[in-house]
């Protein structure tokens, strides 16, 4: 038990790029006895635990593998986002949804599952056959869906790509990232030679997602929004990813359609 504790403080030191100089000077302890926790030769209390999750920046999902490696009992849940608990978290999530339009915004789990939409992007994923409860990732990889949908698909793979493997290296490794990233990379190397995009000039400062629909074309860049300082596991994984119109036509385009649905 003691000696798997001492591997997986290793690991995420690793995946953390610090050393135990590093980790004992970020934690206000010695490297000496992060040597002795990682060989075993030292047992942790629980709050030492707790501490080191903090200073490695672990994820809440990761956390309680930790705990049970050191021979401590699972502290962080998974709940249920239907349930009572969870009402003013859900209702949180549908007023910044809802105040998002007329611009598209959803609400995405850690492997980008859609768990709920505005009007807005119900209508633009409508238009590539998409709706809550279905994968983006999947999508990304399928050219009859986003590959027909996205003009500038390679370059939105591109940046998925670098934004995947972020979330990855946060997480300290996830089966399904790590297939997507796989799919993403084979698929610029196949089918865009790589995508490694030259700029003339100075770089831009976003790489728009620029969509179609129909003769349409609307162009958007995104920000994301998280629940902060949450303990539980699901709800430290949902993001809302909130998409803003990058010219004026989709921002007018955007309004004409919100005006037309209310009508």
């Amino acid at each position: 038990m003691q000696n798997n504790f001492g591997t997986n403080l290793k690991e995420w030191r690793g995946r953390r790029r610090m050393s135990q100089m590093d980790l004992g000077l970020s934690a206000n302890i010695s490297a000496r006895h992060i040597s002795f926790l990682e060989t075993g030769r030292s047992r942790p209390s629980q709050s030492m635990v707790m501490m080191l999750c903090d200073t490695l920046d672990m994820p809440v999902s990761a956390r309680n593998a930790f705990l049970t490696s050191a021979g401590f009992a699972p502290v962080y849940k998974k709940r249920d986002l239907s349930g009572e608990d969870m009402a003013h978290i859900r209702a949180a999530m549908s007023w910044t949804l809802q105040n998002h339009d007329p611009y598209p915004a959803f609400a995405l789990d850690r492997h980008w599952n859609v768990v709920k939409t505005n009007r807005a992007a119900a209508l633009m994923l409508g238009a590539a056959g998409l709706s809550e409860g279905d994968s983006l990732l999947k999508a990304l990889l399928d050219d009859e869906i986003m590959g027909q949908v996205i003009e500038n698909h390679a370059e939105v793979l591109r940046a998925m790509q670098i934004r995947l493997r972020t979330e990855n290296e946060h997480l300290g490794g996830d089966e399904v990232l790590d297939e997507a990233i796989e799919g993403i990379t084979r698929k610029l190397e196949t089918d865009f030679d790589g995508a490694n995009f030259q700029h003339d000039g100075e770089v831009p400062a976003i790489i728009p997602a620029v969509y179609k629909m129909g003769d349409q074309r609307m162009s958007f860049f995104s920000t994301i929004a998280q629940f902060g300082s949450t303990e539980d596991i699901a709800l430290s994984e949902l993001k809302i990813e909130m998409l803003f119109p990058t010219d004026e036509g989709t921002k007018l385009m955007l309004e004409a359609m919100a005006d037309q649905t209310m009508a």
